[in-house]
């Protein structure tokens, strides 16, 4: 009898627990995701249709500029308000304040940069179109926010916080973010100021050329090639964005339609308009230029103001926030505890355009590079195609004028002051040429007898010369084949380096044995960077050490941080020039940094070098970094672990940070408008089947229809109707 009656209650017990883990999991899960079907009453002029297709990307029809922004303000909200929240609060520098402790160095850094600052200066200065969008936006996010104040994402449920109202202040916070991201180099000019110190200059020097540059910066690949070179006979653009990894994705993708625009692309959340992407006229495609947008000043008089600040501390009483502003900008020690004063694009007091809606009614040629003039962000090239068979490329953004300081360290005043921005019409621009293709893959666009002073984070020729051969050699290309050339993993310089290690393990008639079978691989390898191949692990672990004593010798301390992504071009051209001074023979110096790589790897992977994997060097774990904190659930809420093909010097540049964060290719012959795709899905809701739905065709490299202007299968239709609920 007790018997029966423990296993009742014990039955009832786990069955009340089941019914608590439902009730939970309808409560924080499943009542946040968004209506997307039936009417809603909001504060628009006109009814607006939302059509959500089968990856649920939102097509919204509006007939007002005004109540387009609005809603799609709205529909972002709905799948991305926690992203959203999370990227105002990281450029603000208040993560700290819902994330606790460990975000508070994230903190600082921005306020450093004095992110917030320059927002709340630029929402003062937007005017026009610029001011009524980014209203009307602001005011589909609110509408969210009020519509949905009891049934926020989950996130905001695990950290126990209620988000304020969305302001313009915060648009422009998500865009200086995205700015941050791509233009901050002002870290890498410390390094080598600090290798300065130290070392030996000449060396130096050749570590951090002056225009061939580094690929420290995220990069992404753009191309587009002329009808002659197409199987549809018309023009095709392809773009694909390498940023860091995050889930949900930095890109929601849309389709805006209103009277004077129809266009559909890729957007960042918080932010109106399409970023890249199509029209019935043109396509674009983006890479980061790379310019370099940020000096260091000695200041050489104590005339400063000292900016007084708080950061709180979630679980603490926070911290003060205190650092000095001069002309330049921000103050902090640099090297040797000497001060130096920051000075960034970003910064400058000048008025502020969105400029996107412009470029998303764009067109012909000379109607995307008016709006380009205007182009947000960070410094870019902007590839471009038209449905009249014309392809192009412009380089766009405010580059400073600089003087006398090609090669410059840390600045003192009166040298290196930035003379203004380069002129829109002198920057490189190239339009239909003769052999009707155009490549971006963040190599130096400016011509060697450029009239200005070029300095900037260029990436090594790697990627872009890869894209332009593939391109040479195929007569007639598809989307498809597009797709399959921007997920090419062949990497020239770590074939390049296999040839130089089995040359010098040749010439040197070397014979040990715990080698040998590294060499055999090295020597049979074909240069693709395969999940499952073993000779890239043994390239990558060599490039690693000779990377370690190049570094070392220059700058004559073996604790040095030279960025991995700034090495590879570098280190080809000493191999290539092996010159007088760095190493008493290069060929034993190549050799001993395979050994150690081995030795590292054995360590890593065991001591078979045949059974290793590039996909174990190479393994990408994508998390949320608050689901991560669900119990027993966690994993299915992100992805991987996953050995990944591709590496930073192949076209589908792919490591454990970076990835191709978007897939676009338009081709102009295309019924269906061309594909594009996210890598993981496009919504940020994880009970959603839009929130990972993605993932197993960017892997594959596989994509899905645009379906523009028309064509899309409608899963759901949601109205918004003019007045309040």
């Amino acid at each position: 009898m007790f018997a029966r009656k423990l296993l009742q209650f014990i039955n009832v017990l786990i069955g009340a627990a089941i019914v608590a883990a439902a009730g939970a999991v309808y409560w924080y899960g499943w009542r946040p995701l968004p209506q997307e079907s039936g009417t809603m009453n909001a504060p628009t002029a006109k009814p607006v249709r939302v059509e959500r297709d089968g990856l649920g990307v939102p097509h919204i029809v509006a007939q007002t500029a005004d109540d387009l922004y609005f809603a799609q303000g709205f529909v972002t909200a709905q799948d991305r308000f926690w992203q959203m929240e999370s990227f105002r609060r990281l450029a603000a520098g208040e993560l700290a304040e819902v994330a606790g402790p460990a975000a508070l160095e994230s903190d600082r850094e921005f306020r450093r940069l004095r992110i917030s600052r320059i927002a709340e200066q630029r929402a003062k200065s937007v005017g026009g179109e610029d001011l009524a969008v980014l209203s009307a936006y602001a005011r589909g996010v609110n509408y969210y926010l009020e519509t949905h104040a009891d049934r926020l994402p989950v996130e905001f449920a695990m950290l126990g916080f209620r988000p304020r109202m969305w302001r313009i202040e915060d648009t422009m916070l998500v865009g200086l973010m995205m700015q941050q991201t791509l233009s901050n180099t002002y870290k890498q000019d410390l390094a080598r100021e600090a290798m300065y110190e130290k070392g030996d200059a000449a060396k130096v020097q050749q570590l951090f050329p002056d225009r061939t540059g580094s690929e420290h910066q995220p990069g992404s690949n753009a191309w587009a090639v002329a009808g002659a070179h197409t199987r549809s006979g018309k023009a095709l653009l392809a773009n694909d964005m390498h940023l860091g990894w995050s889930l949900p994705g930095v890109w929601y993708m849309a389709h805006l339609r209103a009277p004077g625009v129809n266009v559909t692309g890729v957007s960042v959340p918080g932010v109106p308009a399409i970023v890249a992407g199509r029209n019935e006229h043109i396509a674009w495609g983006i890479t980061n230029l790379g310019f370099d947008v940020q000096d260091l000043y000695q200041p050489t008089s104590n005339q400063a103001v000292l900016e007084r600040d708080r950061i709180a501390v979630k679980g603490t009483n926070g911290e003060p926030f205190e650092q000095f502003v001069n002309a330049h900008g921000a103050m902090f020690n640099g090297p040797g505890g000497k001060p130096v004063a920051l000075r960034w694009v970003a910064a400058e007091n000048a008025p502020f355009r969105v400029g996107l809606m412009k470029l998303n009614r764009a067109r012909n040629w000379t109607e995307f590079r008016e709006a380009l003039r205007e182009f947000p962000g960070a410094a870019s090239n902007i590839a471009y195609a038209d449905k009249e068979g014309n392809v192009g490329l412009q380089v766009t953004g405010p580059l400073p004028i600089r003087k006398d300081c090609n090669g410059q360290r840390v600045s003192t005043a009166g040298h290196c002051e930035w003379q203004g921005f380069i002129p829109f019409e002198e920057l490189p621009s190239f339009y239909n040429p003769a052999h009707g293709r155009i490549v971006t893959a963040n190599q130096n666009p400016f011509p060697a007898n450029y009239a200005y002073t070029v300095s900037g984070n260029f990436a090594p020729h790697y990627r872009a010369n890869r894209i332009l051969d593939e391109l040479k050699k195929k007569g007639k290309w598809t989307a498809e084949e597009t797709l399959q050339l921007q997920a090419d993993v062949y990497s020239p310089f770590s074939h390049f380096l296999a040839g130089q290690l089995t040359a010098a393990w040749d010439k040197k008639k070397a014979t040990n044995p715990a080698l040998r079978d590294a060499i055999a691989l090295l020597r049979e390898w074909n240069g693709e960077m395969q999940a499952e191949a073993a000779a890239p692990v043994i390239a990558t672990y060599a490039a690693n050490h000779l990377r370690r004593v190049i570094a070392t010798r220059a700058s004559g301390t073996a604790a040095v941080e030279w960025e991995p992504f700034v090495y590879y071009a570098v280190i080809e051209n000493l191999l290539r020039t092996r010159p007088a001074g760095w190493f008493a023979d290069w060929d034993h110096e190549l050799l001993r940094a395979l050994q150690e790589g081995v030795e590292e790897g054995a360590r890593r992977q065991g001591d078979d070098v045949r059974k290793w994997k590039w996909g174990e060097y190479n393994k990408l774990v994508v998390a949320s970094p608050v689901l991560r904190n669900l119990p027993w659930v966690a994993s299915y809420f992100q992805i991987g672990p996953a050995g990944m093909s591709g590496s930073s010097t192949t076209v589908k540049q792919t490591s454990a940070r970076v990835g191709p964060s978007m897939r676009m290719v338009v081709d102009f012959g295309d019924a269906q408008g061309g594909v594009l795709n996210l890598p993981i899905g496009q919504s940020g809701h994880p009970l959603s089947r839009h929130f990972k739905d993605q993932w197993e065709n960017y892997s594959n490299a596989k994509s899905y229809p645009l379906h523009f202007p028309a064509g899309w299968t409608v899963q759901s239709t949601l109205e918004l109707t003019p007045g309040r609920p």
